[in-house]
């Protein structure tokens, strides 16, 4: 599988990838602690491509990597939609607690978007992370 990077870590501004490159979609009042992107060619219940939080160092917007396997999987729930977060780790720090707060946080964070941007109550939730094993 390909795995394509749209926001690097230590980012506040979370990208998309569209046509035209990679496009800011919203300013977040969390610093992302991973580097976040996707699967390419997949496409996932809330109709982008499934995504991915990479583990390891800082990865520049656009960068690639191959994987044919993840390590764990982070529950999410955006808008009532299953948007679950596939984990891939490359090296160095990885803590559960910290990933399970950060993504605590970030439901919150995206209840409040909905209400401000859209003018509506979401249902936006984390519910655990399972890592498989790493290496």
């Amino acid at each position: 599988m390909k795995i394509v990077i749209e926001t690097p870590k230590y980012s506040f501004w979370k990208y998309n990838k569209t046509e035209k490159g990679y496009e800011k979609a919203f300013f977040s009042p969390l610093l992302t602690i991973f580097n976040y992107g996707f699967v390419e060619g997949t496409k996932s219940a809330d109709g982008m491509e499934e995504d991915v939080v990479v583990l390891g160092p800082h990865m520049p917007r656009g960068s690639t990597l191959k994987r044919d396997t993840f390590d764990g999987i982070v529950k999410f729930l955006d808008d009532s939609i299953r948007d679950d977060k596939k984990i891939v780790y490359i090296s160095g720090f990885h803590s559960p607690v910290l990933l399970a707060y950060y993504f605590r946080l970030y439901a919150l964070f995206k209840i409040f978007l909905y209400a401000f941007r859209e003018r509506r109550i979401a249902t936006c939730r984390f519910e655990g992370i399972e890592f498989r094993k790493l290496r």
